[in-house]
């Protein structure tokens, strides 16, 4: 192999990480479009020009979600394991809300019926702000710890439920999720559209990036003072294979900032997740369209960042049995897999950046209702 096991353990750490946040960039503002649109669409054209502006691109942007999903499949099976077993009916409640926006797309603009647009526009809302507060929520709980633990034949038994999901700082998580997409969607609207619908959407964005502040801001103070985190105090060599009760975790309140004492550069996030929300609010107040998405788009990703460098190396850490956490040195799939699938991120990933990147170019521009009006039966 190219690489030894512990470095390919650190870059499947990245790559899910990279994925993760492309998912969040494109599908964070299709999903933020989503949750706007009933409520900056005040008719039947305006709703459309919304809808459109996602139209073109929203299902390439699907790729970053099935991507990092077969991604944590194949390099961490054991966290997609525990996640499943642990979320399963979150995660079904996540893919039915999915459901509604390929049939809402398809099917809103095919009857003129006011009430059957109407339905389907809320059906798009659900498809838009469902996703980001189970994903929110999930990253909350992963912060918290997850209450399962293996056995002495490693059988991992989850002993939570759907509704303890629901616990304040998970709640917190889930409002910051909403709202930074919102930030990201609204943002994204104002830089494509124009006249009635970008006003309403620039007031959208900053809302929302007030909200996400707010949010963020909150969280950070939590997790530094109020919550217990986890730390690793003891386990096997990095570079082999070994089970996760192997190792001997500890919790304490503010662990979760170690990495920020060991590693002082990774500050950077979570300054950059508050000034590009700060940003983003300053620049709509200053009408620059662009420069406010891209502020939006620093601050998302920052915000993932910061969780990921607080949690690292720790994917799904247990509140039960702290050593039956998983992390990126224990639940990843062998060195040869690892290895393979390396060569084919390598050369995949590269790929769809581009093409993303193209088809970006050709659809760029803003639509408009004069847009809808020409190209009547091409658009949704």
């Amino acid at each position: 192999m190219i690489f030894d096991y512990d470095t390919l353990k650190v870059i499947w750490w990245g790559f899910v990480g990279i994925l993760l946040i492309g998912f969040a960039l494109t599908n964070g503002f299709d999903f933020g479009v989503g949750m706007w649109l009933p409520f900056l669409g005040k008719d039947d054209m305006e709703r459309r020009v919304i809808i459109n502006v996602i139209g073109p691109t929203w299902e390439g942007n699907q790729t970053w979600f099935i991507a990092a999903g077969g991604c944590m499949f194949a390099a961490w099976p054991l966290v997609y394991a525990a996640a499943f077993s642990g979320f399963y009916v979150a995660l079904m409640l996540l893919l039915f809300a999915l459901f509604f926006r390929p049939v809402g797309f398809d099917y809103r603009s095919k009857l003129a019926d006011t009430r059957w647009r109407n339905a389907w526009d809320w059906g798009l809302f659900t498809g838009g702000f469902v996703p980001p507060l189970i994903f929110g929520i999930a990253f909350g709980n992963l912060l918290q710890g997850v209450p399962f633990h293996y056995d002495d034949t490693m059988r991992m038994e989850y002993t939570g439920s759907f509704f303890g999901l629901f616990n304040p700082f998970g709640l917190l998580a889930g409002v910051l999720g909403v709202s930074m997409l919102a930030m990201h969607g609204a943002t994204y609207l104002y830089q494509k559209t124009d006249d009635v619908i970008a006003g309403r959407a620039r007031k959208a964005a900053m809302a929302a990036g007030a909200l996400t502040l707010l949010a963020f801001g909150a969280a950070g103070v939590w997790v530094a003072t109020g919550m217990d985190g986890f730390r690793i105090v003891s386990m096997p060599p990095v570079d082999s294979a070994f089970m996760p009760t192997a190792k001997v975790v500890e919790r304490g309140v503010g662990a979760w900032m170690d990495n920020y004492t060991r590693w002082p550069l990774t500050i950077a996030f979570p300054v950059l997740g508050l000034l590009g929300a700060a940003l983003a609010v300053l620049l709509c107040a200053a009408r620059r369209s662009l420069p406010a998405f891209l502020a939006s788009g620093v601050s998302v990703a920052s915000i993932l960042l910061t969780a990921g460098a607080a949690m690292f190396p720790f994917i799904m850490p247990s509140s039960l049995s702290p050593g039956s956490g998983l992390t990126a040195w224990d639940a990843v799939a062998s060195h040869k897999s690892l290895g393979v699938m390396f060569w084919v991120i390598v050369v995949m990933l590269p790929i769809v950046v581009v093409y993303t990147s193209w088809v970006y170019s050709i659809m760029r521009g803003k639509v408009t209702a004069a847009h809808i009006r020409e190209n009547e039966h091409e658009s949704y």
